[in-house]
């Protein structure tokens, strides 16, 4: 009886121990961009509704062929509009930025989390819980946005691909001309 005991504890050990492990595998988005892929590592402890708004789009494929549509030199790259900014579907380079997804708007998680080079933030209008779809990747610190924009990541790999993003015109608030695209974006590594 007591090596059943034994045998049925390392059983739920090992189960614990590879159930961590695909969830920590979870934590993660993966993008691809035409110089190589970024790999973020995804915050839920500090904004478990918009890392699981962003999980929701990028395992349906919305993020594909997303553009860049704003992209602001030693300050941010931002995409995500997967109402307007889908290069490969009623792409409309005017309207980029203005839009979202299906989905009802998420209320804000702020954190104390600063914005340091490749954090990933939540873009909003005015409206504090007015983020929905769009994030950006931070190129260099941002201490303004702190506690004013949510924290949902931080890249981990791939940060010298972001670096080669296609830059925007700063005299047009980073409005990117032929902009650069998220060719695909999945959950994990």
């Amino acid at each position: 009886m007591k090596i059943l005991q034994i045998a049925f504890a390392g059983a739920l050990l090992a189960a614990s121990f590879a159930g961590s492990a695909y969830a920590q595998a979870k934590e993660y988005l993966t993008i691809a961009l035409k110089d190589g892929p970024v790999v973020i590592e995804l915050r839920p402890d500090l904004a478990p509704k918009h890392v699981a708004r962003i999980k929701e789009l990028a395992e349906a494929g919305e993020y594909n062929n997303v553009a860049f549509h704003r992209v602001i030199p030693g300050f941010m790259a931002q995409t995500g509009d997967v109402q307007y900014g889908n290069m490969e579907k009623d792409f409309k380079g005017d309207m980029a930025g203005m839009g979202g997804s299906s989905k009802p708007d998420v209320e804000a998680e702020f954190s104390q989390e600063p914005f340091a080079r490749g954090t990933v933030g939540m873009a909003r209008s005015q409206d504090p819980n007015s983020a929905n779809s769009q994030f950006f990747i931070m190129f260099a610190p941002g201490d303004f946005l702190n506690g004013q924009y949510t924290v949902v990541g931080q890249v981990v790999e791939g940060m010298e691909n972001v670096d080669k993003i296609k830059k925007g015109d700063e005299a047009n608030n980073g409005s990117v001309t032929d902009p650069d695209r998220m060719i695909s974006v999945k959950v994990g590594k």
